[in-house]
């Protein structure tokens, strides 16, 4: 009986943590259109230093695509890039 009530307990905590502050902002990224700073490397210089208008897009060759804030323009590139999405506040 005690073992029962332990591993209701433990189903209990895990429960109540499943959805921690990177899961949030992880779904907050993927459903939502929040704009992300992206940063790109190609042979190991940087070749793009910006920030998109709303979400990033992946292809499945690891294409990026995304509207440029600077110029308004769509824009893909392929490399070696960091998405670092803005936080629902900050957008």
């Amino acid at each position: 009986m005690k073992t029962a009530l332990l591993c209701l307990a433990a189903l209990g905590v895990l429960a109540s943590s499943a959805c921690t502050d990177s899961r949030r902002a992880r779904n907050d990224a993927t459903w939502s259109d929040l704009p992300a700073d992206v940063t790109c490397w190609s042979y190991g210089t940087e070749v793009f230093k910006g920030r998109s208008t709303g979400k990033v897009s992946y292809g499945d060759t690891g294409r990026i695509s995304f509207v440029d804030a600077a110029n308004g323009r769509y824009t893909t590139i392929d490399g070696d890039c960091r998405v670092v999405y803005l936080p629902k506040k900050a957008a």
